[in-house]
């Protein structure tokens, strides 16, 4: 028998195998059925507005044998990383290849560069206690790396579509890798810093053309692959590396990712 138990946004079921697992809930407008995705943040559930919790809590049961053997698969397939630890060298992926991540000494706090490319954390101390300043660092840095190269195509781009975003806002995101809100605000996810910049500018080309096209219909795809025309090989880089991208962000930024 599975159970499930809501708090909040947030669906637990036990499984017969004695499994406890966390589903998030997520009502979309423009969702039209429920839709189970398995995420690096964990698993999450769509659905349509207006859905009664019954509905999902029974959808849930109905998939429980395949969840739980999908996060067991995805617990096998990714290795775990190292923590990050001040003081200690290790490596980051950034922009699509791997530096390393050293610290140092510093009368302030910042992110420096050295000549081979590695990622300098300069504290006051290299003591443990300042492991929150190196992660609020490293989040500043990585958000600029994004805010750099989008201040690059959008000159680009929003002529072309004759429409613009009313902000742009970055974040750590549990599962996606962008969304335009109703009031045309785009979100990007913090991760997109570590992946290569053609998969950053997919991701900020996809919901440039939700401006215009707000479903995924063909016409919306015909509108990115106007402005983008390798997004194929983008989207599938995503999803073969993405799992490990949102692991990375959370090791490096965790107590303060969404």
């Amino acid at each position: 028998m599975v159970r499930e138990r809501v708090t909040d946004n947030w669906l637990e079921l036990s499984t017969t195998s004695g499994t406890r697992i966390k589903v998030l809930g997520n009502a979309h407008p423009r969702s039209k059925r429920l839709r189970l995705t398995i995420t690096p943040g964990g698993a999450r559930v769509t659905y349509p507005l207006g859905t009664h919790p019954a509905q999902v809590s029974a959808f849930l049961r109905q998939h429980a044998d395949w969840l739980e053997h999908q996060m067991g698969q995805q617990r096998l397939l990714l290795k775990p990383l190292p923590r990050l630890c001040v003081g200690r060298e290790t490596e980051m992926p950034l922009r699509g290849r791997t530096v390393p991540l050293r610290w140092a000494e510093g009368p302030y706090p910042r992110v420096q560069r050295d000549a081979d490319d590695a990622v300098v954390l300069a504290l006051p101390k290299l003591q443990p206690k300042f492991l929150p300043v190196a992660r609020g660092l490293l989040a500043g840095f990585l958000e600029d790396r994004i805010r750099r190269d989008a201040g690059r195509w959008m000159p680009r781009y929003v002529p072309q579509l004759g429409m613009a975003p009313t902000a742009l806002r970055i974040r750590a995101m549990q599962s996606q890798w962008g969304s335009l809100d109703t009031r045309d605000r785009i979100n990007l996810d913090l991760s997109l810093a570590l992946a290569p910049s053609a998969a950053l500018r997919y991701v900020l080309v996809h919901e440039l053309c939700h401006l215009k096209v707000r479903d995924h219909s063909p016409r919306f795809w015909r509108q990115v692959g106007e402005l983008d025309p390798g997004w194929e090989a983008q989207r599938a880089w995503l999803r073969d590396h993405g799992a490990e991208l949102k692991l990375q962000i959370e090791r490096l930024v965790a107590d303060i990712a969404d």
